[in-house]
């Protein structure tokens, strides 16, 4: 039995993953991620253990990395994230969902997603 109050459950970011195969390179897996953040939301300081190539789809971002200066990325443009690097991807519009698509290139025996806070 649910009790539903009429409150909406806060917004949350999603990372939904869409495929996963073994790489034409021994030990590597491609992982490809429907990432969305909402309004006021970030990924949090987090870091793969291989490539990470994305295309945002939607919206507009602020990612964030530690040892250089932030990117601003527009719907519709490209952006790569070398293995390792701390980076924290945050919506920075006023109204809507960011939508980014991602594909790794990641070593297949670490977690896709280590968080760095």
């Amino acid at each position: 039995m649910s009790h539903h109050s009429g409150v909406a459950e806060p917004p949350t970011v999603r990372r939904t993953e869409l495929q996963r195969h073994p790489a034409s390179v021994p030990g590597r897996l491609i992982v490809q991620t429907l990432f969305e953040i909402p309004v006021g939301l970030a990924s949090g300081r987090h870091r793969h253990p291989g490539e990470e190539v994305g295309f945002l789809i939607h919206g507009v971002i602020a990612m964030e990395f530690d040892d250089r200066p932030s990117l601003t990325v527009h719907a519709g443009e490209p952006f790569l994230i070398p293995p390792g690097v701390v980076h924290n991807a945050r919506n920075i519009t006023a109204d809507v969902t960011t939508m980014m698509l991602s594909t790794y290139l990641v070593d297949e025996t670490q977690p896709l997603v280590t968080p760095c806070d």
